[in-house]
């Protein structure tokens, strides 16, 4: 069961436009198919999946147009698109959902891995908050992003 919003409370701008059904989309596939980590200097979510789902990724960009879509990649057999929310995005869109649905009576050990990251990433979400309401994050466009060499997606240091 997801929390109702009562008047006043508020997740995050995305947050707020979004459905209870969207919410329990995007949770449940985060718990089911989802990565929580980082790079070493901020923390990161990562959704990788094969590219015929290219209309489920096309629809996390709609709802979060600051996160960035990276693909398609093939190789090793495999054809899929990898969708990302890092840094500032994650600490402003993503995290408050994840907090406040995100926990051991949902899916353990998926709000292990979620705990994990935050505790990592404590310091850095903690600034990242701070500076929140004096520097908005900048309007950019959502796009779909191919680094140079496919062979090789950004990295990602908790495997699902």
């Amino acid at each position: 069961m997801f929390h109702v919003f009562h008047d006043g409370e508020t997740i995050s701008a995305v947050g707020e436009s979004l459905s209870e059904f969207e919410r329990g989309v995007i949770v449940g596939l985060l718990v089911g198919e989802g990565s929580f980590g980082g790079d070493g200097r901020q923390p990161q979510v990562t959704l990788r999946m094969h590219t015929r789902h290219e209309s489920l990724f096309a629809w996390l960009m709609e709802r979060f147009p600051h996160s960035r879509l990276y693909g398609p990649y093939h190789h090793g057999g495999r054809s899929y698109y990898q969708w990302m929310a890092r840094g500032r995005v994650l600490v402003r869109d993503l995290l408050p959902l994840l907090e406040r649905h995100l926990d051991a009576t949902l899916d353990a050990p998926a709000a292990e891995r979620f705990r994990q990251m935050t505790d990592r990433y404590a310091g850095f979400i903690a600034r990242e908050r701070a500076r929140a309401s004096e520097r908005p994050l900048a309007d950019e466009h959502a796009r779909i992003e191919k680094p140079p060499c496919d062979d090789q997606p950004p990295c990602d240091d908790q495997p699902t």
